[in-house]
């Protein structure tokens, strides 16, 4: 009998131990970023990166698809009263928060009523800018009333994430929602916050109740890096799995390694660079918002304008600052944005002979000879002043080859980077600057961007050129009404072609987004999609540990 308990307990320790051996360890996937979010609290964060932990955390009415398409999320339905101010939602049934709590339509109601009525909210606050009222009648049904009809829902929700009331409650009155740090970050979404050190790490794990699959990862892991080298050596030792923002410079170099693949095209949020123009009318100057406007008067000629779009060699300064992963930029509003984007316009190709005309026309002269020309009444040269923020890498190479071939027309500038905040107080609705390089990320639907050159927009300083245009204002207002898809589109595209015609801008580029994964770790990777997205959601949850 003992002999026989002996023999049991003996197989008994060697299936456990056996068990160990054959346990599987943790599918951890390791991404390495060059700056991580400026706060887990997505009402007050601005970074990239911080949207980017909200979108594997939270869920929303709506997903941005990496075809660049939108499609229901947390929504199944959705009904709109024939003037179109009322639509009615339908949620999924069943959705748990991270806490274990149930989400439902009131959690959606509290989210979007608690951005609606915070303004120190800047960039979720515009998407509720036409809510009147949200309520939620019942646990599944979401009824949003609006004061005026739009054409665009689905574009105000997708980045408004759906918050717990029963936590957020709390730091909803006063300037307490802004201040919250949310540092467990509760949400719905398919990955849970773990752990995050601030530049350091964020450590997120799988949510295996997500109602849209579970990840056949067990962690996510974002570590961030404190130089680019470093950032690039860590994926070519293994150190880390993909890199979201490659380096031009190190493309080459991670091409060349068996393991790694380097992914390049149109990002799922486009960006575009912008060389801007103040030209603020200091008659209409926004004194009461603490507007100076200093600009040079030279740059409030649009034949000056024009003249240095002429003379702005695009492609050069794709190949020196892009390495050529880049395509020509021409409109506000990006190639990536599909229909949206005007490839009709005809861009000012680059020729210095047009450009000197065309000054020469416009009576702008070196008189005294010193290779700078003067205003037509002589009263000052054609020095500009060039800013761009000093944590842009690529922006004093690009004034470098601005200054090049604008000095070969007789213009000068003056560069000199700033720290951020000291660009935007010069800037907005300042009007303290010349001439700024700066840029922009669109959202899914142009209205963000169309929104900037409007007159409405000058005190506020959204508005960063003071560029004022009586039919462009027109234009913005009828397409926001437009529920017409076709003649919105249309509209959209004169708008364009307006600005392009007006030059308050020079867009020299829309950039591709370069990503690098390793092949010998995971499989599954969307690679081939029509925007490069590696740690969207949908991707993480197609990725697949190698056996």
């Amino acid at each position: 009998m003992k002999k026989l308990l002996y023999l049991l307990i003996l197989c008994a320790l060697v299936l456990s131990a056996c068990g160990t051996m054959s346990a599987k360890p943790p599918a951890v996937l390791r991404i390495g970023w060059a700056q991580g979010p400026d706060s887990l609290n997505i009402g007050v964060a601005w970074l990239a990166s911080a949207y980017t932990i909200s979108e594997l955390t939270y869920s929303s009415m709506y997903e941005l698809k990496l075809d660049g398409t939108l499609a229901f999320d947390l929504g199944t339905d959705v009904k709109r009263s024939d003037d179109g101010l009322i639509y009615t939602f339908t949620i999924r049934e069943g959705v748990k928060f991270h806490d274990g709590q149930t989400l439902t339509a009131k959690d959606v109601a509290f989210t979007y009523n608690l951005v609606k009525d915070h303004e120190d909210f800047p960039t979720l606050h515009s998407y509720t800018e036409h809510f009147v009222s949200v309520e939620a009648p019942d646990d599944k049904t979401v009824v949003i009333t609006l004061d005026e009809a739009i054409p665009n829902i689905e574009s105000k929700l997708v980045f408004l994430y759906i918050l717990p009331e029963h936590i957020w409650k709390d730091h909803s009155a006063g300037d307490a929602a802004a201040t919250f740090e949310n540092l467990e970050m509760i949400g719905s979404g398919p990955f849970k916050m773990l752990e995050y050190k601030p530049n350091e790490f964020i450590r997120l794990g799988v949510n295996k109740d997500y109602y849209g699959g579970t990840a056949s990862l067990d962690e996510v892991i974002f570590q961030i890096f404190s130089s680019n080298d470093a950032l690039v050596q860590s994926l070519k030792t293994g150190q880390i799995d993909l890199i979201t923002g490659v380096p031009n410079t190190s493309v080459e170099l991670l091409k060349a390694d068996s393991n790694i693949k380097v992914v390049s095209g149109s990002p799922l949020s486009p960006d575009l660079a912008d060389i801007i123009f103040n030209i603020a009318d200091p008659a209409n100057c926004p004194t009461d918002d603490g507007g100076l406007c200093t600009g040079h008067p030279a740059l409030r000629d649009k034949q000056v304008r024009q003249a240095l779009a002429y003379a702005t060699d695009k492609q050069k300064i794709i190949d020196i600052i892009l390495l050529g992963m880049g395509e020509t930029g021409v409109a506000l509003v990006p190639s990536g944005l599909g229909e949206w984007f005007n490839s009709d316009i005809k861009d000012y190709a680059f020729n210095l002979d047009t450009a000197n005309q065309m000054l020469d026309d416009a009576g702008y002269k070196d008189t005294d000879g010193d290779g700078v020309r003067e205003m037509p009444d002589g009263s000052q040269p054609l020095i500009f002043r060039m800013n761009w923020p000093s944590s842009d890498t690529t922006a004093p190479r690009m004034a470098e080859l601005l200054s090049e071939t604008w000095g070969k027309v007789g213009v000068k500038l003056q560069m000199q980077g700033m720290e951020s905040d000291a660009l935007t107080a010069i800037c907005c609705p300042v009007y303290d600057y010349d001439i700024m390089l700066w840029g922009w990320v669109a959202d899914p639907d142009p209205n963000t961007l169309l929104i900037i050159p409007t007159t409405d927009q000058i005190p506020t300083g959204y508005n960063e050129t003071g560029y004022s245009n009586p039919k462009y204002d027109e234009l913005y207002e009828a397409q926001g009404r437009e529920l017409d898809h076709a003649k919105r589109v249309e509209m959209v595209h004169e708008m364009q072609a307006i600005i392009h015609e007006d030059v308050p801008y020079i867009i020299p580029y829309y950039a591709f987004a370069i990503e690098a994964h390793r092949t010998d770790r995971f499989t599954g990777w969307l690679d081939n999609e029509t925007k490069v997205g590696l740690e969207d959601p949908s991707a993480l949850l197609a990725l697949k540990p190698i056996e």
